[in-house]
């Protein structure tokens, strides 16, 4: 927050215009190490009946013992074949209650009905607040987390920056936006966002407070040219989704909404590829934000630090700093 606000003072954040994107980053966990709420109930009932076809062996090789070496003797501990299965058993019973718990919540907050979780929903022996999710590009899958961040247009500064663990972006854009405000002290004058992001509410709250939103609510390709909107004003019969498409079409659309192609994008590739950082060191959800935003502030020092060099030398950090 220290370094976001030595940005603002010194012309690094104007808040014209702030672009919305998210990107894919492992967890610190395997993917093999996940399974679903089907395959949960499935080795629950295997387990429990290895279970107790092994109890049931270990009384008979009690009785036998006893007969040999007398009642009230200590035997070995454990076999290890039931202690491993009883532990399996133990994580699986905590996943899958987990799994309908959140379930049972969700269901809830919506429609006030019981629920159980679907068959493929998933849970992470490792880290169970991360989730399976296409890695970038959509080819394959990684167990990761969704990390977020909200990039000014002046400079490439991150504003806002936040980490949430579903594959999808939908419903993000109106609380990264007052993340935004919280971090800086306002919302920016314009916004950008791609179409995973896209609400019609979201569009109606972020416009209501002051914001002008570049939202389509179809995916457009990276070299997908749109066709010039009609001649006149928009037509204010139209719905929100038909308005968004038109105004995309616009000289100023296509250049606003061009902007978040230069923004998140570029800063993504900084922060993973010429920095290296493509996994998670922490796991568990508030562990990993906390990583996630210690990244976003170095990618803002090392913007900080480029902007001053050449005009007030390396000093000037310290005395920002004083």
């Amino acid at each position: 927050m220290q370094v976001l606000r030595l940005c603002q003072k010194t012309g690094l954040v104007k808040l014209g215009h702030v672009a919305l994107d998210g990107t894919k980053i492992k967890a610190n966990a395997s993917k093999h190490k996940a399974m679903s709420y089907k395959r949960m109930k499935e080795e629950e009932s295997r387990l429990e009946s290895e279970v107790m076809e092994l109890l049931k062996k270990a009384e008979v090789v009690d009785g036998e013992e006893d007969q040999r070496y007398g009642k009230n003797k200590r035997g070995d501990e454990l076999p290890k074949e039931l202690a491993f299965r009883e532990s399996r058993l133990k994580k699986i019973r905590e996943a899958k209650a987990s799994l309908e718990a959140e379930a049972q919540l969700e269901a809830t907050q919506k429609e006030g009905k019981d629920r159980v979780p679907e068959d493929k929903a998933q849970r992470n022996f490792t880290d169970p607040d991360s989730h399976i999710m296409p890695a970038p590009g959509g080819k394959h899958f990684i167990q990761a987390y969704n990390a977020q961040a909200a990039v000014d247009s002046a400079h490439q500064i991150i504003v806002a920056a936040e980490v949430m663990n579903k594959p999808s972006d939908r419903g993000q854009a109106e609380p990264m936006m007052e993340v935004v405000k919280n971090n800086t002290g306002q919302l920016p004058r314009q916004m950008s966002a791609d179409a995973g992001y896209f609400l019609s509410d979201t569009v109606n709250n972020l416009t209501a407070q002051g914001i002008d939103v570049y939202m389509p609510p179809d995916k457009i390709g990276h070299r997908l040219t749109l066709p010039p909107a009609p001649r006149g004003r928009i037509p204010k019969s139209l719905s929100i989704v038909d308005r968004m498409r038109r105004k995309l079409r616009t000289k100023k659309g296509r250049e606003c909404y061009g902007l978040r192609k230069e923004l998140p994008e570029p800063v993504f590739g900084q922060i993973k590829q010429a920095r290296g950082f493509g996994q998670f060191l922490l796991r568990g959800s508030d562990k990993v934000s906390s990583e996630w935003k210690v990244i976003c502030t170095g990618h803002n020092l090392l913007k900080l630090f480029k902007a001053h060099e050449g005009l007030l030398g390396r000093g000037f950090l310290v005395t920002a700093f004083e």
